[in-house]
């Protein structure tokens, strides 16, 4: 083989791996950046959730909204949330958290969660459809969606505690040093 042949061949096998690597990795990035979104998600992966309220636990099961189209999507076209079930939103740090009802076809009630896991507020029953703003009022680490009217009938309210595995790993603080001191006589 001369080495133009040689150079050529690599030539090929680089192309035919490009072309191989942007086949196999489209479909994601597609699927991320699809436009507006036309149906309901299929279920995403789960988690046990818990409020602390004044008059108990309440347990849900949530869907994890991670990626920035399963949050762009999250409750649309879907009719109807059961009472034991969410949708949960972690953030990467705190910040304003700002949602809207746009294609969500049944009210929902949707609790900011604060850095310290506690609810700092709720907007109760917000209107399907609704493209009206919807906001944390203040940074939150987590946006968490449920049935229309449960916060008020189970009396969850702003202070109340939330644990998931999620928001628990997301709060890990790295282990400090403790400081020793030692007492010489």
């Amino acid at each position: 083989m001369t080495r133009q042949t040689i150079g050529k061949f690599f030539l090929s096998l680089v192309l035919a791996s490009s072309a191989l690597t942007a086949t196999i990795a489209l479909p994601a990035f597609a699927e991320e950046f699809a436009g507006e979104p036309a149906a309901a998600q299929p279920t995403l992966p789960q988690e046990k959730l818990t409020i602390q309220s004044a008059n108990g636990k309440h347990e849900f099961t949530v869907e994890k909204a991670t990626t920035p189209r399963q949050q762009q999507v999250g409750e649309m076209f879907r009719t109807s949330l059961p009472a034991d079930q969410g949708m949960i939103f972690i953030w990467n740090a705190p910040q304003q958290s700002d949602m809207w009802m746009e294609n969500t076809l049944v009210p929902l009630d949707i609790v900011f969660i604060d850095a310290d896991d506690r609810i700092q507020s709720i907007e109760e029953n917000a209107v399907p459809q609704s493209l009206a703003r919807i906001s944390s009022h203040g940074p939150a680490l987590a946006t968490l969606e449920l049935q229309g009217g449960l916060t008020a009938k189970l009396g969850i309210c702003v202070g109340d505690r939330v644990d998931s595995a999620s928001l628990a790993s997301r709060n890990q603080k790295p282990a400090t040093l403790a400081s020793t001191t030692t007492k010489t006589h």
